[in-house]
């Protein structure tokens, strides 16, 4: 740092050109400021201003230095602002853990709202299940993860605010249980003779052993289970008559071959929480459990639980065009 004091104030001294001015200008005595710019030009070896006569002038050296000095005191300037700035979350990169069943127009809405609060913090958005991402967060391998609910008390994680988005059964459009297709509401104990396409246990264990006891309080005993990790092979599963599947209706809603009802009661719920190390949390966490709380809570997205087949109007604000997306993201399904 003693450089950098050094450089600042011999740019002071090259733009006045005057040791007098230079001094003021600086809020110091000029002997002091005389010893700082021979103490540099010592260290440099060179000088930096010609004194032979009554006016200061810079040397080759010195005018070379001058631009360099500004150049390097900028970048100085730049970078203390920046770490600021990352330092209060406005900038930098989030790392962010997302579930394979997250619906891509979900995910679309959130990193629109999350870039309209942090327009320069970069999110590197990683798949994986819950279980992945606990593990991941607890050796900050991750800033911050959408998991599963209830979280283990002991992992020393924090997490946001309980979120319970809509959730329904997906049914292959030519099943007598599709009714008059989206909308109508259907009971558990009404999929009864039913196989159940779902998750791997290891994947979210808490939410499987959930989901199973839910169905079995109702009266729905599977048949048969079959397992997915992504939305595309279960779909592919219940077209193909292995089951039907429980998930958002956003999932369901671009595939014609299928038809999504919400379940009557609403069990099992696909409760999800945003978690972070509770050992330094990195700073942008805030704002994105609070863009993606209000989107995964339905706020402004209407669109995304009600709508059929084929029906684009997530990709809209309401009323309105499409919605713009300045999305500084990356996305990683290693």
């Amino acid at each position: 740092m003693d450089l950098l004091r050094q450089l600042r104030h011999f740019t002071v001294v090259g733009e006045e050109l005057h040791f007098g001015r230079a001094a003021e200008r600086l809020g110091m005595a000029q002997p002091p400021l005389s010893q700082r710019i021979r103490e540099l030009e010592r260290e440099l070896g060179v000088e930096l201003f010609d004194r032979s006569r009554r006016q200061v002038r810079l040397t080759p050296a010195g005018d070379v230095l001058l631009g360099e000095a500004r150049e390097l005191l900028a970048g100085v300037g730049r970078m203390r602002e920046l770490v600021a700035r990352a330092a209060r979350g406005e900038y930098g990169t989030l790392r962010v853990g997302v579930p394979p069943e997250l619906p891509g127009s979900v995910l679309g809405a959130v990193l629109t709202e999350f870039a309209a609060k942090a327009p320069e913090v970069r999110l590197e958005l990683r798949e994986f299940t819950s279980a992945e991402q606990l593990e991941l967060l607890a050796g900050h391998g991750l800033d911050a993860g959408l998991v599963h609910h209830p979280l283990d008390p002991a992992a020393g994680l924090h997490s946001g605010p309980v979120i319970e988005p809509p959730w329904g059964v997906v049914l292959p459009r030519v099943s007598p249980l599709a009714g008059s297709g989206w909308g109508g509401e259907i009971a558990l104990a009404e999929l009864a003779g039913q196989a159940l396409v779902t998750h791997p246990r290891e994947a979210a264990p808490a939410l499987y052993d959930a989901t199973l006891a839910a169905c079995r309080d109702e009266g729905f005993h599977p048949v048969r289970m079959a397992t997915a990790r992504s939305p595309e092979v279960m779909l592919g599963l219940v077209i193909a008559g292995h089951g039907v599947a429980f998930s958002h209706p956003a999932i369901a809603r671009k595939e014609p071959r299928v038809v999504w009802r919400p379940l009557r009661p609403r069990a099992p719920l696909w409760r999800l929480v945003f978690a972070w190390p509770a050992r330094a949390p990195h700073p942008a966490v805030a704002p994105l459990v609070e863009a993606a709380t209000g989107v995964l809570r339905g706020h402004g997205t209407g669109a995304l639980s009600a709508a059929g087949p084929g029906d684009d109007s997530a990709d809209h604000a309401p009323g309105g065009p499409p919605v713009p997306r300045p999305w500084n993201a990356v996305y990683d399904r290693s």
